[in-house]
């Protein structure tokens, strides 16, 4: 079985949000297998374009548990706040 992995490509619109947006993730990543390898802001861009200075990576058991844990009501709950917070491209990859 691989692991999976979401990674999260972040511009934060208002910090206050985005804090209480981070605050309530991580239970919902539990009952996933989901845990956090490392948030970042970028210090440079060696080669192309990056619009969003802040990262975020998340690692999975599998992409079952991505899905499982993106489309969970616990998380669709905290997409509205996330929207208002923060312009964030997030995507999924399997290793």
């Amino acid at each position: 079985m691989s692991n999976a992995y979401v990674v999260g490509h972040i511009t934060v619109k208002n910090a206050e949000m985005w804090a209480e947006y981070r605050s309530k993730v991580p239970p919902t990543l539990a009952p996933w297998g989901g845990e956090l390898v490392f948030r970042g802001k970028q210090v440079a861009a060696l080669s192309g374009e990056n619009t969003h200075p802040d990262i975020v990576v998340i690692r999975f058991p599998s992409v079952a548990e991505v899905n499982g844990w993106y489309s969970s009501a616990a998380y669709q709950a905290l997409i509205p706040l996330r929207q208002q917070a923060a312009e964030m491209v997030l995507l999924s990859y399997e290793a």
